[in-house]
Parts: C-alpha cells; sequence; structure tokens
C-alpha cells in the first residue's frame, strides 16, 4: 500500500511525508515508512502490517540510518505484540535484520523487555501491547529530543573550532531527518548552522555505491535552502587540497568501547585526508549507537552488501543498468571503521568528548539512563 506526494524542488525542511509513523486502526496496526529507495523522486509510504515486511524492508534500505533503524525496531516489536504474534521470534529477527548498526538491536531489546515486564507483571496481551507500544513511542521521542541536543553541542564545538561561522563542512552519507525522530545527526548541526546564518557550504558526498548522499542529503538540503554542492567520493581530496573544508561531519551506525567509529564506507578515507590536511573530523551521533559490549573497531562487524549495488545502476522501473563487465566480483562493504586517533571530537546529546578515548566516552555514556550492553535484557539503569 502507497500514498505518493510530490517533491517540489524547494519547500518545508522536513519530507512532507515523515520518515516513520505509527498506524492505528483502522490503517493499522502498522509501521509506515516513508521508502527511501524512490528518494528523491518521490514520496512515497510503505505500510509493513507485519514484521516480516518490515524486516525486509530494513534489509532492502527502504528505512535506513542509526537512529530510525532503532525507531523501526522498537515499533517492530510494538507491532508482534498487537498481532499477537510470538513477540520473542519478531525482536530476533529484527534485530539480526542488520547486523552493524547497534541501535536497531538496542530499540529491539527495549521494547521487548518492556512487553516482557508487561508480561511478567500479569497485564494481559493488550496491556502487554500497550506497554510494548508506549515504550516504542518513548525511543522514538527520546530520538528527537537527543536529535536536537546534538544539534546544540556540535554547533557549539564548530564555533569554538572556528569562531565567526562560515562553516565549510564535507558530509558522507546521509544523516538528516530521514534517519532519526527528530533533524538528524551530523546535518541537523549543519542545519543549525544554516539557521544561524553561520553555513558558507555544504559538501555533499554522492556516496556510493547507493548515492545517499546525492540522493537524501542534497534532498534534504535542498528543501532546507542550504547552500549545498554535490560532489563524487573521489574529488573530496581536491577540495582539503584547496583548503575548501572547515571540518568533516559525519555520523556513525556502531561506535566501539575504544572509540573507534563505523560508518558508511568512505568515511575512513575522509578521516585519513582530515588528519593529513589539519581539518577537524567530527562524529554526531547518540548514545544509544555507542556500544559498550565491543571493545575496538576490530570487533565490529562490518555488513557486506550484495556485488549488483557496485557493478549495477538503478534506473526508473525497478530495472538497473549494467556498469561492469558480466559476472565481474565486487567488494561492497556497506561500512568503514575509523579508528578513534582520527576522530577530533564524538558529538552526543549528553555533551562532546574530546579528544576520543575509552575512558572519556564511557564517562560520558555513565550520564545516560539506558546503555546498548546486549547483557541480559540489553539494557541498563545508570
Amino acid at each position: 500500500m502507497a500514498e505518493r506526494a510530490e517533491v517540489p524542488e524547494t519547500g518545508a525542511v522536513a519530507p512532507v511525508v515523515p520518515s516513520l509513523r505509527w498506524a492505528e486502526p483502522p490503517e493499522g496496526p502498522a509501521v509506515v515508512l516513508l521508502d527511501q529507495t524512490l528518494l528523491p523522486a518521490e514520496e512515497t509510504e510503505l505500510v509493513c502490517a507485519e514484521v516480516p515486511e518490515l524486516v525486509a524492508a530494513i534489509r532492502r534500505l527502504a528505512v535506513r540510518g542509526a537512529p530510525l533503524l532503532g525507531i523501526a525496531g522498537a515499533y517492530g516489536v510494538a507491532l508482534a505484540a498487537a498481532r499477537g504474534d510470538d513477540v520473542g521470534a519478531a525482536a530476533d529477527a529484527l534485530a539480526h535484520a542488520r547486523p552493524t548498526a547497534v541501535n536497531l538491536g538496542y530499540g529491539v531489546r527495549r521494547v521487548a523487555a518492556a512487553h516482557r515486564a508487561a508480561v511478567d507483571a500479569g497485564t494481559g496481551p493488550e496491556g502487554a501491547a500497550a506497554a510494548a507500544l508506549a515504550e516504542a513511542r518513548a525511543v522514538h521521542a527520546e530520538d528527537a529530543d537527543a536529535s536536537a541536543r546534538m544539534a546544540r553541542h556540535g554547533l557549539a564545538f564548530l564555533d569554538e573550532l572556528r569562531p565567526g561561522g562560515g562553516h565549510r563542512i564535507l558530509t558522507h552519507c546521509n544523516t538528516g531527518a530521514l534517519v532519526s525522530g527528530g533533524e538528524g545527526t551530523a546535518l541537523a548541526v549543519a542545519l543549525a548552522a544554516h539557521r544561524r546564518g553561520a553555513l558558507r557550504r555544504l559538501w555533499v558526498d554522492e556516496t556510493r555505491p547507493l548515492l545517499q548522499g546525492a540522493r537524501l542529503t542534497a534532498y534534504e538540503a535542498g528543501r532546507a535552502g542550504m547552500p549545498y554542492t554535490v560532489l563524487v567520493d573521489g574529488a573530496a581530496g581536491s577540495l582539503f587540497a584547496a583548503g575548501e573544508v572547515d571540518a568533516v561531519l559525519i555520523g556513525a551506525d556502531r561506535i566501539a568501547a575504544d572509540g573507534s567509529v563505523a560508518n558508511k564506507v568512505g568515511s575512513y578515507p575522509l578521516a585519513v585526508l582530515a588528519r593529513y590536511h589539519r581539518v577537524p573530523f567530527v562524529v554526531v551521533a547518540p548514545l544509544s549507537t555507542v556500544d559498550p559490549v565491543t571493545a575496538t573497531g576490530a570487533d565490529i562487524v562490518v555488513e557486506q552488501r550484495p556485488g549488483r549495488e557496485v557493478t549495477e545502476f538503478p534506473v526508473a522501473g525497478g530495472r538497473s543498468l549494467p556498469v561492469a563487465p558480466a559476472g565481474a566480483p565486487a567488494y561492497n562493504p556497506a561500512f568503514d571503521v575509523t579508528p578513534p586517533e582520527l576522530v577530533t571530537a564524538i558529538v552526543t546529546e549528553a555533551g562532546v568528548v574530546s579528544p576520543v578515548t575509552g575512558d572519556g566516552l564511557a564517562e560520558l555514556c555513565s550520564t545516560s539512563r539506558w546503555s546498548t550492553s546486549r547483557s541480559g535484557n540489553g539494557m541498563m539503569a545508570e
């Protein structure tokens, strides 16, 4: 089931269609997604009335971005409870839909724990389903709040680095409202700078192979009226050499305990370039992206995507055109890992860690009510 909206060249900051919403009967119960695979050409809602449909949407990147995956997983568990499905089985399927983004499992575990607690308290199926939905809504609201806090902390940090504004920011992949319950992570910082008149230029890596930068970040930046320019990933080095970049701002899909950052493939080369050219490399992510169980970057499981995403180019009608010889092998990791010594700062809703160390990150995480520990029920109250 799909509803479509025309996409104007300019207009509101947020999409006409929300990135994710919960639908009550008679439309639902369902998790309704903005199908990001169709952007920027059209805004189409994808209605997931069953958990397998949501799992499939996650795997094909109809819904993506670490914080939003956490929200999607949370509502997915609530959907299973509302339908009377096996909540444990649904939670397991959702949590393993994609291996690298830690927020997905975080959202799933929180809602599954709330549902289990309600069942143990004898509230009955309807009461347990209501408890699950309430917890999913809490995850959603907390992410929106975290987004606003990260924007404030991130802009303050940029202003410390370059007083007076005029920021020229290079970003990679997509980190705006499309990945969040609020206005995003790294792109929310750039948007805050723009609103204050302090953004001189947003450099947008196209982000191969799926073009999340060109398709999604440019789409959001254009709607917000931000001064932006799209570039091929391989052109970033020439920008640094020309002195056209004041800071690199990216998001994260998982941050290990030592401060290593897994993000969309192509992020690590930017960190190397930034270090060589003495440009700050800043990661913006909520504390739910920090995984204290994963000790180092070497322990992060990096998702391997199908080779056809590299060897073929999607066109209208669900078809694709070959851009490599038939049968050409392709290396297509979804993420790469940047070591902490290349990260200038990690900006979270609770504050900024700089320099980035395991101890500094742990201290900041201790201020959060929830950790992302995978032991026990997956949550730890601080």
